[in-house]
């Protein structure tokens, strides 16, 4: 009893919050204390109603009459539910105390607006994964989209902003449609929307694969996998830092649990090229998405498309996943499901903690171009720091989060390619090789964008009189990122939880992954890790030497009187900076037998490089050409067939009567037969 009370106290918190912000919208800063605290403390109620369900595995359910007859209201909570309910409450607390601070340059630009939007935004997101009835899921998805657009275009003197808005706007709906005919589906066979009646939906094999490919391209527009994905970088940077972390971090997550929703909970994955088409997609977004975010200098677009990379990978491990279970593999299934989920609730943290640092940058520097940035560890070293811990995680690096998501992710592909079916035995070695390529992009992605962003020179102004942000900004950064060094160091503890929601999820019995400090896919016999144990030898190569050396007399060097890198006698310039090629010289001469391969194999290597900067060259002109061949005439035809729509609408009361009358009729003749 005590749950559900706590769920509804976050959803009239929400509630009370936006109503209290937009009242108060001419006071600037209290409104947007008001939204940020009330935001703060629903999110915290959202916590404590998810944890218990998701700890117990026991959920709950609330039902009421409803506004419509055929539809009642039905809130059900059940352990995957409950898990996308702590992933939203934990974004949404790091959020709301972020906002405290950034919010404060809209005061005078509707700061009351902004907070009252934010607000509907996160209850409609807690409703939506709630939600236990198809029309009322459907009512709060269009919400949420509602929202987002309004928050996307928010900045109105901005024509990106205004054009973003409008692109998200329509695709989103027509995402919607296909959501919406997809359920039309399952209600025809069962009579209901109510979401207990799908699961026992007798449907034909081809109305079955109709319904899952409606709602897998209807959520995947919202998800942003290619090349459904156009409107993502163009929305997600033009709406304030605080709501960019939301859409990325949890709102494009509702979209994943409704693709596993429909495909895995309602229609049993029961289909193998199911399970294959979601694996295909997701490794082609992975790709292009981290390849279109290295060629980005606008930090918040680069984080945008990345995006769209990591629900690449998020949907290789549910494909994964489906194709055990179409198989009769279980423990596939939940290995792949857990990969898939464990790197979504990961991605909410280090996603939202990148685009908060981003937020904090462009909050001193009101630039989003990383070509004027650069220097900024110095001016501030803890977003800088924040952000560096983002940038590891999100790049795989051990022992952080996004290691051990994306190492479950490589034992699902691994194990399905053991598979009796040839398609899948083919495949899921070369989709594993797509994720390796996958990581290595990412990891040279955010090098630049902490390199460029943080370390080396001043390249602006700006950048070399900017210092550090206010202290509930960094509140927020550092929620998140100790919420990446707690889900990767406690990978033990955490993954077992997230196997029941895989295996609740699928009717299976829990799946052992851990032991002690030990994960694992199933088995220990198939592979092993500790992140516990990575990381104290992490922390061991660090400190050795540094003891060896305080046993040896401590050799401290002299204090360094000139700030500026000795450049042999020369005026140092920026231009000097020491570049890979110079670090690696010595390593040369140093292994020279071991690099004659590399110096036999020169000529087809450099053949292959050609082939590849030509494919670069080639990626970015199908970016395009989506928008020039595509998207472009799809959008010009709907304003076009909005103005034809509009004559419609001449001012003629009359007229307006007749049309309500020729429905009238129609809605009769419609009856009647």
């Amino acid at each position: 009893m005590i749950v559900q009370q706590l769920f509804l106290l976050s959803i009239l918190l929400y509630a009370a919050g936006a109503v209290a912000s937009l009242a108060l919208n001419r006071a600037g800063k209290i409104a947007n204390y008001a939204s940020g605290i009330s935001a703060f403390v629903a999110a915290s109620a959202g916590m404590a109603a998810a944890i218990p369900v998701f700890a117990r595995g026991t959920g709950f359910t609330m039902e009421a009459a409803g506004v419509i007859p055929f539809a009642p209201f039905v809130i059900r909570v059940d352990l995957f539910s409950a898990f996308m309910l702590l992933v939203i409450s934990l974004l949404a607390a790091a959020t709301a105390i972020y906002s405290l601070a950034y919010q404060e340059e809209y005061a005078g630009r509707g700061a009351g607006v902004l907070g009252f939007l934010n607000n509907i935004f996160l209850a409609s997101m807690v409703l939506v994964v709630a939600s236990g009835d198809a029309f009322y899921f459907l009512v709060f998805w269009e919400l949420m989209t509602l929202v987002s657009y309004f928050l996307v275009s928010f900045d109105q003197e901005n024509p990106e902003s205004v054009n973003a808005g409008f692109i998200y706007f329509l695709v989103a709906h027509a995402g919607a449609v296909m959501i919406m005919l997809s359920f039309i589906i399952f209600f025809v066979h069962t009579g209901t929307f109510d979401f207990a009646s799908f699961r026992n939906a007798n449907l034909p094999p081809a109305t079955k694969h109709l319904a899952f490919l409606l709602a897998f391209f209807g959520f995947g527009a919202k998800a942003g996998i290619m090349p459904l994905h156009f409107w993502l970088p163009r929305a997600h940077p033009a709406a304030p830092s605080n709501v960019s972390a939301l859409m990325s971090g949890v709102m494009i997550k509702t979209a994943i649990y409704g693709i596993l929703r429909v495909s895995v909970d309602f229609l049993g994955a029961s289909v193998w090229w199911w399970g294959l088409t979601v694996m295909a997609f997701g490794a082609i977004s992975a790709v292009l998405g981290v390849l279109y975010a290295i060629n980005e200098n606008d930090l918040k677009r680069l984080l945008a498309y990345s995006s769209i990379e990591n629900v690449g990978i998020i949907l290789m491990g549910i494909g994964a996943g489906m194709i055990g279970i179409a198989r009769g593999e279980p423990v596939l299934g939940v290995l792949g499901i857990l990969a898939g989920l464990y790197h979504l609730v990961n991605h909410a943290a280090f996603k939202g903690l990148l685009f908060l640092g981003a937020g904090s940058v462009i909050y001193r520097l009101h630039t989003k171009n990383m070509e004027e940035m650069g220097g900024l560890a110095r001016r501030m070293p803890w977003t800088g720091f924040a952000f560096l811990t983002g940038a590891l995680a999100i790049a795989a690096i051990p022992p952080l989060n996004g290691f051990v998501s994306e190492w479950f992710t490589y034992q699902s592909l691994f194990m399905a390619s053991t598979s009796s079916l040839l398609a899948v035995k083919v495949l899921s070695p070369l989709l594993a090789i797509m994720l390796a390529l996958t990581g290595a992009l990412a990891a040279m992605c955010f090098v630049k964008a902490y390199g460029v962003t943080f370390t080396g020179p001043w390249r602006s102004n700006r950048a070399r009189e900017a210092r550090e942000v206010p202290v509930p900004m960094l509140a927020g950064t550092a929620i998140l990122a100790a919420g990446c060094i707690a889900l990767g160091l406690g990978a033990p503890v955490v993954a077992p939880y997230i196997g029941n929601v895989a295996s609740a999820l699928l009717g299976t019995s829990p799946v052992r992954v851990s032991d002690g400090l030990l994960v694992f896919p199933a088995s220990s016999a198939r592979a092993v890790l500790s992140p516990p144990l990575i990381a104290l030898l992490l922390v061991g190569f660090v400190t050795l030497p540094l003891l060896i050396a305080g046993m040896q007399g401590g050799m401290q060097a002299g204090r360094r009187i000139d700030a500026e890198p000795w450049a042999c006698g020369y005026k140092y310039s920026p231009r000097m900076v020491y570049a890979a090629t110079a670090f690696a010289q010595p390593l040369r001469v140093l292994f020279r037998p071991a690099y004659l391969l590399r110096t036999t194999l020169a000529g087809p290597g450099y053949t292959i490089a050609a082939y590849g900067k030509e494919a670069v060259v080639y990626v970015a002109r199908v970016e395009s050409m989506w928008k020039d061949y595509l998207y472009g005439p799809l959008l010009r035809g709907t304003v076009r067939l909005g103005k034809r729509v509009q004559a419609l609408q001449i001012g003629n009361v009359r007229l307006y009567c007749l049309y309500i009358i020729v429905t009238l009729v129609v809605l009769l003749l419609a009856t009647v037969r």
